[in-house]
């Protein structure tokens, strides 16, 4: 994610901070000296968001390492002034397999207030008069009790949050994935609007977690669909099978020309018939900057991450191409490079099937106006 920054590696999973995130910790330094003004107000606040943050980064943990479990790989943690964002790979398509993936995260928060209320418990350090009031209180005990609404509020089901997908998982369980994902997701929406409503009367904090509630929700509900209509068709109908090829002793401006000649704009790099990896149009113009038009395509060449092969289902290989970062993904065939899928060509196929089941639909009333 764009403006983030490295903070380090849990379990081989890099943990990333956005710089908005500096801003909530910049507001609530102010909060707390308006309050109190004083310094150790100001280490107490920042402090205790910066322990909520990190039981945060442990939810998130949760997803990943359960996701790991059904060979999901996570490609990274986000901190954001709204929560944490784990990117998986993909979500599981076995609805047991997303509502254990779903429930971790809260499951997580849970053990961490039954462990801090156990400690508060053994050591005499639970404040009666403060009771469950996150504001006030112990440290300990005020972060017992933000555990406990988050792991309440994450369970909500406002679909694509953890309680909107365990719903889904459910709902999987008996109907299809499609119809599925579409109620989660009309309730997630609905949600949403209860979220903004209460933002407007009071918690603003709440217009945010509406906006990413109703646009996450509209989102996944499309790439699902797309899925759907994606669904036993195999790579071979959608695949690019005339384009040109580059070798690793090409110069750049051969690149060039044929960019300019045409559309094509990332390149299979072949050494004797073998790929070798990817020319992209970024990876070009790094070196055009870098090195100059007369240098090698092997030293702008890119390793290709992703290679499907022509009789895989483009549903699977969509879910691979999300992975990658590139616009166009090689397919290979017994080993040999015999097409080029890319974006475009796959929301091309998506507006023919969707022009040809319109043209199914209509069918039956044009028949029946006919016969009248």
């Amino acid at each position: 994610m764009k403006w983030s920054w490295r903070l380090g590696e849990v379990a081989g999973i890099g943990i990333y901070v956005h710089a908005t995130f500096l801003i909530l910790i910049a507001w609530i330094a102010f909060a707390s000296w308006t309050q109190d003004q004083s310094v150790q107000a100001v280490v107490a606040g920042v402090s205790f968001i910066l322990a909520l943050f990190a039981c945060i980064v442990l939810h998130e943990l949760g997803h990943a390492l359960a996701a790991r479990r059904y060979d999901i790989r996570t490609r990274d943690i986000t901190l954001l002034p709204i929560g944490g964002l784990a990117r998986l790979e993909r979500m599981p398509e076995d609805p047991r397999q997303e509502l254990v993936v779903a429930l971790a995260g809260p499951a997580v928060n849970l053990v961490i207030a039954a462990v801090l209320g156990l400690g508060l418990y053994a050591f005499g350090g639970f404040n009666m008069e403060a009771g469950f009031d996150a504001l006030g209180g112990p440290f300990a005990q005020r972060l017992m009790v933000v555990n406990l609404l988050i792991m309440a509020f994450n369970l909500l089901p406002a679909f694509p949050m953890d309680g909107g997908r365990a719903l889904r998982a459910i709902l999987a369980s008996r109907m299809d994935y499609l119809p599925a994902t579409q109620i989660a997701a009309n309730i997630g929406q609905a949600m949403a609007l209860l979220f903004g409503l209460l933002g407007l009367l009071g918690n603003p904090f709440l217009i945010f977690i509406a906006l990413f509630v109703w646009i996450g929700a509209a989102g996944e509900a499309g790439m699902v669909a797309v899925k759907s209509a994606l669904a036993g068709i195999p790579v071979e109908q959608a695949m690019l099978r005339t384009f040109e090829t580059l070798t690793p002793g090409d110069r750049l401006s051969r690149a060039v020309e044929i960019t300019l000649e045409g559309s094509q704009k990332d390149f299979p790099v072949l050494e004797r018939g073998a790929l070798t990896g990817m020319l992209t149009q970024d990876s070009l113009l790094r070196g055009l900057a870098d090195t100059g038009s007369d240098s090698p395509v092997s030293a702008a060449q890119q390793e290709s991450d992703v290679v499907v092969d022509s009789h895989d289902m483009l549903e699977g290989a969509l879910a691979r191409f999300e992975g990658s970062s590139h616009d166009t993904v090689p397919v290979v065939h017994d080993g040999k490079l015999v097409g080029l899928l890319t974006r475009d060509n796959i929301g091309e196929l998506l507006k023919i099937q969707a022009a040809l089941e319109t043209r199914a639909k209509r069918s039956p009333a044009l028949e029946n106006r006919n016969a009248r």
